[in-house]
């Protein structure tokens, strides 16, 4: 199978969350895979993301903006968005 991804991936296996609704519905999660652009994260059932989240990580310390690329019945594959002009992700 021909590699298709631009920048080099992080196998991971670190537990996250899922933050929607402006931060009234988090959904547990997992990460599979890590770039500097996007992840891959495990879910009970992708069908039911949206199609823009916010990735929370490192116990809601670190988060980013991010948009679903792909969808599995139990994973997705999400790009992070560039951070805003305040320099916040």
């Amino acid at each position: 199978m021909q590699e298709r991804r631009h920048i080099g991936r992080t196998r991971v296996l670190k537990g996250a969350k899922i933050v929607t609704n402006d931060r009234a519905s988090v959904v547990d999660c997992v990460l599979r895979n890590l770039t500097n652009a996007g992840a891959r994260v495990d879910v009970a059932s992708a069908a039911t993301l949206p199609a823009s989240f916010e990735l929370s990580m490192d116990n809601m310390r670190t988060s980013r903006r991010c948009s679903v690329i792909w969808r599995r019945i139990d994973a997705a594959g999400v790009a992070f968005a560039p951070p805003d002009r305040s320099g916040r992700r």
